[in-house]
Order: C-alpha cells, then sequence, then structure tokens
C-alpha cells in the first residue's frame, strides 16, 4: 500500500511522507517492529526520494533536520536509532555545517520572503 497524496505538491508531499513514517514508528509498536525485520519493505510503502531514503537507513539526523523533519518527530527517532540528547543536538548542528540551512517545514528560514 503507498502513502500517496496526489493533492500535494511533490516536495511537500514527500516531507509528508517523511514525517508520517517516522511519526508511525514512534507511535506504532508493530510498525517499529516492521523496521527491524523488514525497513526495506516499510520504506517501500512510502513515497520517498532517494535523498530521504538514505537519510532513513543511515541514520543521517542532520540531514532529516535540514530536510524540515518536525524536531518533535525527529528527537524521537533520534532516540529510537540510539542517539543520546546531545548526539541529537550535535547531529543537527552538524547537518546544517554540512547540507546547509533547514530547507523545508517548520524550521526552514523565511529569508527573502514577504
Amino acid at each position: 500500500m503507498s502513502h500517496a497524496d496526489p493533492g500535494k505538491p511533490a516536495s511537500d508531499m514527500s516531507l509528508y511522507f517523511v514525517q508520517k513514517l517516522i511519526y508511525q514508528l514512534n507511535r506504532d509498536p508493530a510498525v517499529r517492529q516492521r523496521r527491524d525485520t523488514d525497513f526495506e519493505g516499510l520504506l517501500a510503502q512510502y513515497a520517498l526520494t532517494a535523498e530521504e531514503l538514505g537519510a532513513l537507513r543511515e541514520p543521517d539526523i542532520g540531514l532529516l533536520y535540514v530536510m524540515g523533519v518536525n524536531g518533535q518527530l525527529l528527537m524521537h527517532y533520534a532516540a529510537l536509532c540510539g542517539f543520546e540528547w546531545t548526539q541529537y543536538i550535535e547531529a543537527m548542528k552538524d547537518g546544517e555545517r554540512k547540507y546547509g540551512p533547514v530547507r523545508g517545514g517548520l524550521y526552514s528560514r523565511a529569508d527573502g520572503r514577504s
């Protein structure tokens, strides 16, 4: 079953699916178990870009942050992946140093926008 929404623009839709997957991983024990037993099958259920798939597989918390994943979702995903709080904070800072400013979502900068 693909979680695609044809009514959303591609960039918004993609971030939406990353966040939806992370939300479900954070909240649903069956989804977490599937992550442990068939992560590739779980990922295949979502319309994700190659960059997003790589960031989720790694896990690259900094890249997920720069992509615009909500911090409330991301902090729980980071913990699920074994990150301590200070590692999580540093990973987000490293993400901005490595990949640049946050691209979308709640934490993107409004530079140049009216």
